[in-house]
């Protein structure tokens, strides 16, 4: 391969992590009586080598920064989504529908991580592919199954949720568990049909780039057709984004609507309570014994109920949000560069757009245990198992069957002690203001 073949391979991106090189070099060396000796002595040649000291120490430095962050967000995207996992298992109060689609979301963000970062992490450290080309479609089709399987999780999410808030009713009859499970088996098969099934039957993408395969076998490049860009990017993102918006936009309408109702039942019932203070006689007894009674433990519980459903509603819309403000900047440059072949990006800005969609996976704990109580004391308490298993040694694991051992204090609440302190205080309560009443 002569200089002019080199520059022209290197520069037209065939090579994705490599940077832009216009340089050429001539097989026939310097002319025969060129002064070698004194140009390896002149101060050119000295501030020359010093950049280029300067020049690789920062590239070191960079690569070991790069390296530590992408190893940070693969660590942190394993143990958040398994302390997600473990939570939910170990505590009954999240054994919940809806918690069905989030373990099984963490589960997919965990191969993400696993299946999807490290051979990214390998080609961005060594700027090169160091396996072999069936590894090569095999980490494509994984990248595309569980990033469409995250997705599609997310949509399923919003369904649930919007039966569960805007159709309340219904609820309990469309979202049993047998229909659960069925919505689960079609997000885990279906993403195969649109990764497995074209990469390795060679449908994804051009002819050309087919041969390029087979000349350049320790090359992974992943070029699709426009068929399949549009096809895929509307499966995996577009439709889904779409019906996650508009079903979120009618939860928090729905949502809105109950705040309002509720808050002018409360303000009702304080403007009789208010009322019956200020009377004299029975209608003091009449007034304060209704506002009571209308407190009901069943109302007590649908009210909470409500109110946990507008919380998860909340949780989960900040997750939709963030997998949208993480992985919209990818399926933009995903679709502009397949439908405009003139549109070039710099490698080091795709590597980022890759990682910021990864880094999606990492930051669904998070928002669970900051928006979430339950899941911030599932979280907790799991941490403190895990953390302290030297002083509960004695304590079996669910956390549901060492509840009756705990005690309530000024200190520690557990959520259960506390409900049921609750609970009593307002029965004595009621039973209080029936007792002057009569």
């Amino acid at each position: 391969m002569d200089s002019a073949e080199y520059k022209i391979y290197i520069s037209s991106g065939l090579f994705p992590n490599s940077t832009n090189m216009s340089f050429s070099y001539s097989s026939t060396g310097p002319p025969e009586n060129f002064p070698m000796n004194d140009l390896s002595s002149s101060p050119t040649n000295d501030s020359m080598s010093l950049h280029k000291l300067q020049s690789e120490w920062f590239s070191t430095l960079l690569m070991i920064l790069k390296a530590s962050a992408m190893i940070l967000i693969m660590v942190a995207a394993v143990c958040g989504n398994l302390l997600v996992i473990i939570s939910v298992i170990r505590n009954r109060r999240l054994r919940v529908i809806t918690n069905y689609f989030v373990v099984s979301l963490a589960m997919a963000d965990i191969m993400v991580a696993f299946m999807a970062m490290t051979f990214n992490f390998s080609v961005q450290v060594t700027s090169r592919w160091n396996f072999s080309p069936f590894l090569c479609d095999l980490w494509n089709s994984l990248d595309v199954y569980f990033s469409t399987a995250s997705i599609i999780h997310l949509c399923c999410i919003s369904v649930d949720r919007y039966y569960a808030i805007v159709k309340p009713l219904k609820y309990p009859i469309c979202m049993t568990k047998n229909v659960v499970a069925v919505m689960l088996l079609i997000t885990w098969i279906s993403p195969g049909l649109l990764s497995f099934l074209p990469i390795f039957s060679g449908w994804y993408t051009t002819s050309e780039h087919l041969k390029f395969v087979v000349d350049h076998p320790n090359d992974c490049i992943f070029i699709v057709n426009k068929p399949y860009c549009i096809i895929s990017s509307s499966i995996s993102f577009w439709i889904p984004c779409t019906i996650m918006i508009f079903t979120y936009f009618a939860i928090f309408r729905e949502a809105n609507r109950q705040e309002k109702q509720m808050a002018a039942r409360v303000g009702n019932a304080m403007l009789l309570q208010e009322y019956g203070s200020n009377s004299g006689g029975l209608g003091n007894g009449s007034y304060g014994f209704g506002n009571d009674e209308s407190q009901t433990p069943v109302r007590e519980r649908t009210i909470n109920k409500m109110k946990r459903e507008h919380k998860a509603a909340r949780t989960l819309g900040i997750i939709m949000g963030t997998f949208i403000l993480c992985w919209l900047p990818f399926f933009i440059w995903y679709v502009t560069t397949t439908l405009c072949e003139s549109c070039l990006f710099p490698d080091i800005m795709i590597a980022i757009l890759f990682w910021i969609g990864y880094f999606n996976s990492t930051l669904n704990p998070l928002i669970y245990a900051y928006f979430n109580r339950d899941f911030r004391e599932a979280f907790r308490a799991t941490l403190d198992c895990i953390f302290c298993s030297w002083n509960n040694r004695g304590l079996p694991l669910d956390i549901d069957k060492r509840r009756s051992s705990l005690r309530y204090n000024n200190r520690t609440k557990s959520i259960v002690s506390e409900s049921y302190v609750n609970t009593n205080y307002a029965q004595c309560r009621n039973s209080s203001n029936l007792a002057e009443s009569l």
